[in-house]
């Protein structure tokens, strides 16, 4: 595996349109389905949100710390965080997630293409990672949606079955 920026924006594109095939093939009644329920209950659909919230998120996050910035504060609350901003964006449609998703996807693929070999290796802190180069960081943002979007899969499974 190659950990340059043009392997990485690749990687950043191609699962970018993957998820977007995949909320755009849901069956209407997933959305709605509860995904999880620890602390805050989310539905698939809030997990788009949360695509949406994480591709503001992450990259500003590279951008300050490229910038020669810390990071993440060390007193992040990502749970906080997460819930708050997924929240605000109850009332954006579910379409509206998807646009969004796929123009700031783009924007993180332009970003992460241009950055130098130096840059992918600058540390910062991450709110999940810790403290980490900015390369994991990259590499994070397409597995974090392939987690979620396996775990979508597997409660869709288990309400066909019955067993939500």
């Amino acid at each position: 595996m190659a950990d340059n920026s043009a392997w990485l924006a690749q990687k950043l594109s191609d699962e970018g349109a993957r998820s977007l095939a995949f909320f755009e093939e849901l069956p209407e009644g997933a959305w709605r389905l509860i995904l999880y329920e620890d602390g805050a209950t989310w539905t698939v659909r809030d997990i788009l949100a949360h695509f949406v919230v994480t591709e503001i998120g992450i990259p500003q996050i590279m951008r300050a710390i490229l910038a020669g910035g810390r990071g993440s504060p060390d007193d992040f609350d990502l749970d906080v965080y997460n819930r708050q901003h997924v929240a605000g964006l109850e009332n954006v449609t579910s379409g509206e997630l998807l646009k969004k998703f796929g123009d700031l996807r783009s924007q993180t693929v332009r970003f992460v293409a241009g950055m130098s070999a130096a840059e992918l290796q600058m540390t910062g802190r991450h709110p999940f990672l810790g403290i980490a180069p900015l390369v994991d960081m990259i590499k994070l943002m397409y597995r974090h949606n392939q987690i979620h979007q396996r775990d979508i899969r597997r409660a869709i499974a288990a309400d066909a079955s019955g067993q939500a």
